[in-house]
Formats: C-alpha cells, sequence, structure tokens
C-alpha cells in the first residue's frame, strides 16, 4: 500500500446498493486500502438533502468506531456524487469540517440530469421509460413520486444549491466519464449507443460524448477536467466489451477500477 492511500469511503448511486463496488473491493483489500460502503437503499422517499445528512452521520459514525480523524476518499456512482457534493459543498460548505481529500465521480450528473427532465417531457417521456424499464428503472416508475429524480432535475432547489455553493478548493475532483465516439450500438442499445442531453438552448438532442445515461456537459465542474474512457479504443487487449462502458457498468469495468485505483495510489501526485 502507498504511504499516500487512506480510508475509502463508497458511495452508490440512485436505484443500487452498495453491491456495485463487488468488483473494486478485492482490488482494495489486496492494497490493504480501508473502505466504508455507505447504504442509502432502504431510504426510500429521501431527497438529496436527507440523504447526504444521512452520508454525514455515517461518516461520524465510521470515524467514531475507528478512531480515525484524517482525511478520506470518497468513490461515487453516478447521483452518489450529488450527494456527497451536497454535503460537502451545501451542508459542510461554510465550516469544512468533513476531511476529504479527494473526491472521484463515475459518471456524474453534476449539473443536473436531462434523462431525469426527459421523464416529464410530454412527448418523449412515457416512451423514454418504458425502454428503460427493468434496465435502468424500476417496474411501475412514476418520476413525479420519486424525490431523487425530482432533485436532479436541472432546474431542481437541489440543483440550484449545489451551483450556489460551487466546488471546494480543499479538495481535488476526479470525474471518471466514458464515450461511444465510434457510435458501436452494443454500448447502450436501448439508445443506439447514444445519450440524451439538453443543448443550451433547451433543445433535446443526442450525442455520442456520454455514457447512455449521463451526457459529458452534465458531468463537467468548473476547472475540472473530464477523464474520459472511450469504448472503441478500449475494445482491443482483453479490455472491457463496449457494454461495459455505459452508466450502469461503471463500477465494475476493469479499466474504471484501474484508474480509480491510480488515483486512490497516487493521491493528489
Amino acid at each position: 500500500m502507498s504511504q499516500n492511500s487512506l480510508p475509502v469511503v463508497l458511495v452508490h448511486g440512485w436505484n443500487s446498493h452498495p453491491g456495485v463496488w463487488n468488483q473494486l473491493l478485492p482490488q482494495l483489500e489486496a492494497l490493504s486500502i480501508p473502505y466504508w460502503k455507505f447504504n442509502h437503499a432502504g431510504m426510500n422517499g429521501a431527497n438529496v438533502s436527507e440523504i447526504a445528512s444521512a452520508l454525514g452521520d455515517f461518516l461520524k459514525k465510521m470515524r467514531d468506531e475507528t478512531g480515525y480523524t484524517g482525511s478520506v476518499d470518497i468513490v461515487c456512482h453516478s447521483v452518489g456524487t450529488c450527494i456527497t457534493r451536497y454535503l460537502l459543498e451545501v451542508i459542510d460548505g461554510s465550516a469544512q469540517q468533513e476531511r476529504v481529500r479527494q473526491l472521484i465521480g463515475l459518471g456524474p450528473p453534476n449539473n443536473g440530469s436531462a434523462l431525469a427532465e426527459l421523464f416529464f417531457d410530454p412527448q418523449h417521456g412515457r416512451e423514454i421509460i418504458n425502454r428503460l424499464t427493468g434496465i435502468f428503472v424500476p417496474r411501475g416508475f412514476d418520476p413525479a413520486a420519486d424525490a431523487i429524480v425530482q432533485d436532479v432535475r436541472p432546474g431542481s432547489p437541489a440543483m440550484q444549491d449545489l451551483r450556489s455553493a460551487g466546488i471546494r478548493p480543499d479538495i481535488i475532483y476526479r470525474i471518471i466519464v466514458t464515450a461511444n465516439p465510434q457510435g458501436i450500438c452494443g454500448f447502450f442499445p436501448y439508445f443506439e449507443g447514444k445519450t440524451w442531453e439538453i443543448t443550451d438552448d433547451g433543445r433535446w438532442q443526442v450525442t455520442l460524448d456520454g455514457d447512455g445515461v449521463v451526457a459529458h456537459r452534465e458531468s463537467v465542474l468548473p476547472g475540472i477536467s473530464l477523464d474520459i474512457l472511450d469504448a472503441g479504443e478500449d475494445c482491443e487487449d482483453n479490455l472491457p466489451s463496449p457494454e461495459q462502458y455505459c452508466h450502469i457498468n461503471l463500477p465494475k469495468n476493469r479499466a474504471i477500477i484501474d484508474r480509480i485505483l491510480q488515483y486512490l495510489i497516487e493521491g493528489v501526485s
């Protein structure tokens, strides 16, 4: 283990669970990197702010149990990044009591989710939900009744809170995303290998600069470069197949796991 290695906090995304990290955990254990898994799967009906507060309670509990008072690294998938950022930037933004060295987000909708907005679109919404039922959204899904989906709409109060707070200068932000520039349909066949996004003038369009669920423009943060993994280039040399680069599979993609480990071991270097 590198002397820079710190405990890693793992935060899963929406409609998910801590099992998404099962491919990463053996790699952390092999490097003797301790990890704390935050589970918010049972917080049905809770919004981003409430889950962020629960994450803060979880961190305090783990620090009390382990006696560890130093900085941690946090790895998040998808909306887990928004939850973590809400804790760090909005709830703890002025006090900055949460000691975090780096935040690593996988496919994060940092600027809000076009797909979440699309669910409510009178022309496309029902068709999109039907396509993704059992794949990305649960059966019987009603976006109007889902607090997290409401919170990740680009114009929601939660997203406005994050934009107003801004990123913290004491934290290193890493954003790992994937792309499908070759237009491989199998990358995310439900949208023919593309990702929906909202243009600056409010129009819907599809792009190859995304992971099938989150477009690059939704992940960017001011001054933070995107770490983009190309599904087409990485199809060779026995690396993951294109579908492993879609949003759903990011936490178990071997190439992404390697990049996460690189950041955890190297720290801020």
